[in-house]
């Protein structure tokens, strides 16, 4: 399975001024549990931005990385100042005790495990941060110092178009050549001084590899009045599963090679077209947490049944974060002054996402039986039929993050 992922925030810097950093104090003590905190708080925005697209999406196939848009509000939030900073740490859920410094801490050590976790993974997954920035804006040295390796000066006025290849150059190379085009044309004009981007690429092989010569096509359910055909993919492995009544939906765990990344599907019954939505507004942070620690899920044999599929999905980030309380970051009060002193305003935000999924899980690509929800357990071997809609999740165990997730609706 290869699965990128990319988003940007588009921000216009109308005027231009002057210096000051993180905090009052930025060399005070650190707190060790910050970086812990920083991703409980990212579990709890990632389940708040899937019920907030979902809900403006409600027909759609969903797919995007939480954790790509996390780190994007994140770069935007050690930018920021006042009352922008406030309303960005709320919708982060960034601990309120602690502050910039000790989230810039945690930023850097998992910035730092990333890359060292790709030495000996059988996975794949790379996170990266850029800060473009106008060659005219007077960006505070201690800012520059900060984000070094993130900030670059670039040229907007003089060649708008040259601006926008070279974000979108670097978010292909980032991407392994997933995510093209990002920046669509007009997005970067002589007025745009700032660009936030983060791009993120995950490869991954399932621990239990479907065998491609039992895939075959096979029903979907899209509704009880509409059935489309899809490629299907069967294996009988051993599973962690559970049938959960809080959440009205089966629960599979697939693990990819090296058990530190999982993707969990959960499978409400095909009864009502409403199913995943109510499962979705069941989905609290604990109940995912008991999910995600295999508290609730058993080990079994499963026969599972899971289609072959690849999309691309792009969403308006601006109305997504409105709803979610974003606050004034895209009008004309946003404060950016940790930045620079300047007049700020946040332009666009945009997120681009693209998942393949197959038999391996290695390669960029790829209902039987229908089910109606129990509470009893099933008899063994235990059957998951993902023959109709349903929602999933990445998981970085380790991290402890929600690195994208989606709901799949119907075959494209």
């Amino acid at each position: 399975m290869k699965i990128t992922f990319a988003s940007f925030l588009l921000v216009v810097l109308l005027k231009h001024s002057n210096q000051q950093c993180l905090s009052q104090n930025d060399n005070g003590v650190l707190n060790p549990l910050g970086r812990e905190r920083l991703y409980t708080g990212q579990q709890e925005f990632s389940l708040a931005l899937l019920q907030a697209i979902n809900q403006l999406m409600p027909h759609e196939n969903l797919f995007f990385s939480p954790y790509s848009t996390y780190h994007a509000l994140l770069i935007a939030y050690f930018l920021a100042g006042g009352q922008t900073e406030s309303y960005l740490k709320k919708i982060l859920r960034l601990e309120p005790s602690q502050n910039k410094p000790d989230f810039y801490q945690a930023y850097k050590l998992d910035k730092l495990q990333t890359l060292r976790a790709n030495l000996n993974s059988s996975h794949q997954f790379t996170n990266a941060n850029k800060i473009y920035v106008a060659d005219q804006i007077d960006v505070r040295s201690c800012i520059e110092s900060l984000f070094k390796d993130e900030l670059e000066k670039i040229s907007f006025k003089n060649d708008p178009e040259a601006a926008k290849n070279l974000i979108n150059a670097w978010v292909e190379e980032h991407t392994h050549k997933m995510i093209k085009d990002l920046l669509p044309p007009g997005s970067i004009d002589q007025s745009s001084t700032l660009v936030l981007v983060n791009a993120a690429y995950f490869k991954g092989t399932w621990e239990n590899k479907f065998n491609p010569n039992e895939t075959r096509p096979e029903i979907f359910y899209v509704s009880p009045s509409k059935q489309i055909m899809v490629d299907m993919m069967h294996i009988e492995g051993t599973f962690n599963h559970d049938v959960s009544e809080s959440l009205e939906a089966h629960i599979l765990e697939m693990p990819y090679k090296g058990s530190d990344i999982s993707m969990y599907i959960l499978l409400p019954p095909f009864t009502k077209e409403d199913a995943i939505d109510k499962t979705l507004k069941k989905l609290t942070l604990e109940k995912f947490k008991s999910i995600v620690n295999s508290s609730s899920l058993t080990s079994k044999t499963v026969q599972v049944s899971f289609p072959k599929f690849s999309l691309e999905h792009t969403v308006e980030l601006v109305p997504v974060l409105e709803k979610m309380g974003v606050g004034d970051l895209f009008q004309n009060g946003v404060d950016f002054t940790t930045l620079t002193k300047s007049k700020v305003e946040l332009g666009n935000a945009l997120h681009k996402a693209r998942i393949e999924c197959n038999e391996e899980g290695t390669k960029a690509a790829a209902a039987t039986v229908l089910f109606s929800f129990r509470s009893s357990r099933p008899a063994e071997p235990a059957q998951f039929h993902c023959n109709h809609p349903f929602i999933y999740v990445i998981y970085d165990k380790v991290a402890k993050a929600v690195l994208f997730t989606g709901v799949f609706r119907r075959p494209v």
